[in-house]
């Protein structure tokens, strides 16, 4: 291959700098197998002959460039030599047998588009092929046992109010810095809400809390908001995101399954204080568990709401087999990086670069998955379903026999029949009870094999599913084409303490006990660092969902084992965590401006201070509909559209599509269902500030909370802005605010009072300070 091929690479390189771990990992996912495949026979330290003096398998070799020099343009990148060369635009054209497939032209402009990162070299020199260490590898930081550390001598040991507190104070103190003042007490009750339920206090809730002066007020506080059942909405979501939860998956799979049920399972689990082990057991096998029941079979959504690809079966069996194999490859990625924080999809293609983790040890995992097939599963005992199943087919063909009639150019002489099969079917359903038994989403102990379904690929292809679990074969740079020696089901070597072959059907009830045994070290940091995060706006490990070499390092590691070790003494109780995190002094502090922190810590990243946060587009709705006195607390339930006029449900409800997801969702940086999320983004855009401004939502909301406005405090107009204030920010207005509204709602001015009244509470639901928490 030509080097213009290659230096386009290279140039994307120059951008390492400002690349993150997640596009690193879509790197050696999906760029570095393309390279290998087509360039680096002639374009890597492997090749018997470099051509062009390009090198293009490490960030060195890259960035060196060839003889060709650079073809990335930086500046602009649709205009860099690499695309012209690939799409066969100008005189030399790449690969020069032939023109790459679309697929692979598309991801390698969607890569360039995005400033071509490319993970750096670990030396000066070109990178070799390396045999992994495991022994070695299992002495990184992450792999080690955790253990709780006595707590570190201090200066100001009158600040810390629980354990952790102790090693927060500690880091402050090396760096020069000291702790905030606490937060006002209505700030604090305010910040609690949100962070437990998900919901701001009522102003009567504030007022009552501010004027208890009971030394135990915000404890008891804290113990009642944990036990509420809107705690399981506002952490279940956290969760979902992870997960990839939808409602609606791809239009082409057929799915009768009770999505929301999966939703509602996780909301329960999170308010019953599930034991963090036993959470991730259900939900990779809760069916091969015997202490389980039919009652759990909706834990199984985790995998049985897994994102699944079309499958032309009219095409050959050797491209289904690598759409099979990438669906595969997605459940490796969504277990590996939700449970443990790791990478392992990145070794499909070959072993991990950073990690040590090999290809063998994906396949490893990849066989499981193999071995489990999506289906829908009865929420009672199957022999008592056995009688319903009978009847739903028969109904079905009845059904599918009314359908043809009703399509028949002559329907109208077939309306006695048609009516004669109607009534047929509601005796069938009338008369089996349970006919109505709610379905979920779940998994089954099947392996899928894409066989052809005659003797040459003109034949299409035929998925057979068997009920014997199967071991897949290394495939050679991940083609599934390509097998090469079989790999027994297993954990991951680097984290077993005794590797051997799981032994038990798909081997998912082996896999989910091995990640809270011989992995709980890790299992264990890895959720605590999401809770964390979510109560401070950052994790003691910033890559969540990364505890790699190539993720970040945390900035507390004593803190983060500490916590860790005690979590799993304490039974894997998400609440004590919780209820640790609540009533420290470190959660506690004021979030105020402080010029020399900022100058000192500007990140924060050693919590001198509290972090102001955006609320997430589920707080930020659910507390306006709240203020307006148009919630709907119901819990759990089928979802309804978002931006239906009228849903009044918690956002939590609102309905999530796979492929076609709600705008209002896409421009509030909803996590995209189609793949596991570490954490949420949060923008600023201008399609944002429209619709605070034009959007249907705060019209309406506005006019809600002007009638409630109405009614508490009739023919008061400064009683109504006091009240609109406390519902809406939990404060009452300072003078100069009373002031300014005064002078808007009583002032000269054109409109009517209620449509000035409107513009004014318009204003003040799109305000910074109802989309922030202190």
């Amino acid at each position: 291959m030509h080097p213009t091929f290659l230096p386009l690479v290279i140039t994307l390189l120059c951008l390492l700098p400002v690349a993150s771990a997640g596009e690193f990992d879509h790197f050696e996912r999906k760029i570095r197998p393309l390279l290998s495949q087509h360039c680096y026979e002639c374009h890597s330290s492997r090749a018997k002959t470099v051509h062009g003096g390009l090198k293009l398998d490490s960030a060195s070799g890259l960035q060196k460039g060839g003889d060709s020099g650079e073809v990335i343009n930086t500046k602009q990148p649709d205009a860099s030599l690499l695309l012209e060369t690939i799409h066969y635009e100008g005189d030399i054209q790449m690969p020069p047998t032939g023109k790459l497939p679309d697929a692979v032209i598309a991801e390698l402009t969607a890569w360039v588009r995005s400033g071509a990162p490319f993970p750096p070299s670990t030396d000066t020199q070109v990178e070799t092929e390396r045999e992994i260490d495991i022994a070695a590898g299992r002495q990184f930081w992450s792999f080690q046992p955790v253990t709780e550390h006595s707590l570190p001598e201090t200066i100001h040991n009158g600040w810390p109010q629980q354990r952790l507190d102790s090693f927060v104070l500690a880091a402050m103190e090396r760096e020069g810095l000291s702790p905030s003042p606490p937060a006002d007490k209505a700030t604090l009750i305010r910040r609690l809400y949100f962070d437990v339920i998900g919901l701001p206090p009522t102003p009567e809730q504030v007022q009552e809390f501010v004027t208890n002066e009971s030394p135990a007020a915000f404890e008891d506080e804290v113990d009642r908001l944990l036990q509420s059942p809107h705690y399981g909405e506002k952490w279940a979501r956290m969760w979902l995101d992870k997960a990839r939860y939808t409602d609606v998956t791809a239009s082409w799979l057929y799915m009768a399954g009770q999505a929301h049920l999966y939703r509602d399972w996780v909301v329960q689990a999170f308010n019953d204080d599930m034991p963090y082990n036993d959470f991730v057991h259900r939900q990779l096998a809760t069916d091969l568990m015997p202490e389980t029941g039919p009652d759990d079979m909706a834990a199984l959504g985790f995998l049985g709401l897994s994102p699944t690809y079309w499958k032309e079966l009219k095409l050959p069996c050797e491209i289904i087999k690598v759409i099979v194999a990438d669906e595969w490859e997605e459940r490796v990625d969504a277990v590996s990086k939700t449970f443990l924080g790791l990478t392992v999809a990145c070794a499909r293609c070959h072993d991990h670069k950073f990690d040590p983790i090999r290809s063998e040890d994906y396949y490893a995992l990849a066989g499981i998955f193999a071995s489990t097939r999506l289906v829908e599963r009865p929420v009672i005992p199957l022999d008592q379903f056995e009688p319903v199943r009978k009847a739903r087919d028969e109904v079905a063909g009845l059904e599918a026999e009314i359908a043809k009639l009703k399509k028949s150019k002559d329907k109208d002489a077939q309306a006695e029949k048609i009516a004669a099969l109607e009534t047929q079917v509601r005796d069938i359903k009338a008369a089996t009870p349970l006919y109505d038994t709610p379905m979920v989403n779940a998994v089954s102990e099947e392996s899928m094999h894409v066989v052809r379904a005659g003797r040459t690929a003109q034949d299409g292809t035929r998925l057979d599913y068997r009920p014997e679990p199967q071991n897949l074969p290394l495939f050679v740079r991940g083609d599934p084409n390509r097998p090469g020696p079989e790999v027994p089901r297993k954990f991951p070597a680097v984290l077993s303490t005794q590797p051997r072959p799981f032994e038990h059907g798909s081997g998912r009830l082996e896999l989910a006990q091995a990640i809270t045994t011989d992995a709980a070290s890790l299992a264990a940091r890895v959720i605590v660092n999401r809770i964390w995060l979510a109560h401070f706006g950052q994790g003691i490990v910033s890559t969540p969902s990364n505890f790699g070499q190539q993720g970040s390092r945390p900035t507390h590691p004593e803190l983060l084992d500490d916590l860790a070790a005690r979590f799993i003494a304490n039974g894997w109780s998400i609440k004590t965590l919780h209820r640790e995190i609540l009533l420290s002094a470190t959660w506690q502090q004021s979030s105020a401006h402080d010029a020399r922190k900022i100058e000192t810590d500007p990140d924060n990243r050693w919590l001198s201070r509290m972090n102001r946060r955006r609320l997430d587009f589920e707080e930020w709705r659910d507390a306006m509909l709240l203020a307006t006195g148009e919630l709907d607390r119901t819990l759990g339930g089928p979802p309804l559209e978002v931006d239906a006029p009228d849903n009044r449900r918690r956002t939590l409800y609102g309905k999530v599509h796979r492929r076609d997801m709600s705008t209002t969702l896409q421009i509030h940086d909803f996590p995209d269902p189609t793949q596991h999320s570490p954490r949420r983004s949060s923008t600023t855009t201008a399609l944002q500030g429209l619709y605070a401004l034009n959007g249907p939502l705060l019209l309406t909301q506005s006019a809600a909370l002007v009638n409630r406005l109405q009614q508490e405090a009739p023919d008061d107009t400064d009683a109504q802005i006091a009240r609109a204030y406390w519902l809406l920010y939990s404060r009452a207005p300072t003078e100069r605010e009373r002031e300014l509204g005064q002078q808007f709602l009583t002032g000269t001015h054109d409109e009517e009072p209620l449509s000035a009244w409107k513009q004014y509470a318009h204003v003040l639901l799109a305000a910074n300070e109802s989309a922030f928490v202190d």
